[in-house]
């Protein structure tokens, strides 16, 4: 029986990283995408194919790019499920951002669904099955006060999962979107011990959440519920 095929972008760390060993733990064969982190991403892909004895094949792509996602999409025969984790945040006041810091963060963040997905899709429209999952942030849901670019792609995100989801949901694709919260990553290590302990106290479950609990709830998506699409599932410990 050949084994289903997943595509993680982002997957050289934090998030995507885990989801990417979670789905080959599972028995996925998969397709590993970062813009520069080569080298860790091989060294994962070697990782899970003695691990778990599936294929694993790193590709640098800039996902913010549509040439380097048509480059992408010429290696790849076939994808049942497509995990769209690559994401850049930018912090600041929104006067003291550049053009072209919000075309990054709009390209990278959101643009990048776009020209994912239009190659993505057409494989499972042949098979009349197939999954989308895209990595959201709560800032999505509510906004954020210094983050106004970040939160302005994840709500397009949002609204994108919702809109696709209802295109593709009379051929048996779902699309949903998980909003994370404060999750354990590099990108939330520029706290200093007093911030983080700070933030903490604001989170009801009193702790940041894990990669681990992404990949997991990823995996539920994955093989739960058919009738579960366009969906913004948050997973945030009850902080928003």
């Amino acid at each position: 029986m050949e084994r289903k095929k997943a595509l993680v972008t982002g997957a050289s760390r934090g998030i995507g990283r885990a989801i990417a060993i979670e789905l080959a733990k599972n028995g996925y064969d998969i397709y590993a995408v970062c813009k520069s982190s080569v080298q860790i991403l091989n060294s994962l892909c070697c990782e899970l194919e003695n691990e778990y004895g599936i294929r694993a094949q790193a590709i640098q792509a800039d996902v913010a790019d549509a040439g380097s996602i048509d480059f992408l999409f010429e290696q790849i025969s076939d994808v049942d499920v497509v995990i769209n984790n690559a994401g850049i945040s930018y912090i600041g006041l929104l006067t003291d951002m550049s053009e072209e810091e919000w075309h990054t963060v709009m390209d990278t963040n959101l643009n990048s669904l776009f020209f994912i997905c239009r190659k993505a899709v057409p494989f499972m429209l042949q098979k009349r099955k197939g999954k989308i999952i895209n990595i959201s942030s709560v800032w999505g849901n509510v906004g954020a006060s210094m983050e106004v670019a970040y939160s302005a792609s994840k709500g397009g995100m949002n609204a994108f999962t919702k809109a696709l989801a209802k295109e593709l949901a009379p051929s048996n694709i779902q699309v949903n979107a998980i909003a994370c919260g404060v999750i354990d990553t590099e990108m939330n290590h520029g706290f200093n011990e007093e911030e983080r302990a700070a933030l903490c106290e604001e989170i009801p479950a009193d702790r940041f959440g894990q990669t681990t609990e992404v990949a997991a709830l990823v995996m539920q998506l994955i093989q739960g519920n058919e009738y579960l699409t366009g969906q913004i599932i948050t997973l945030d410990g009850g902080w928003t």
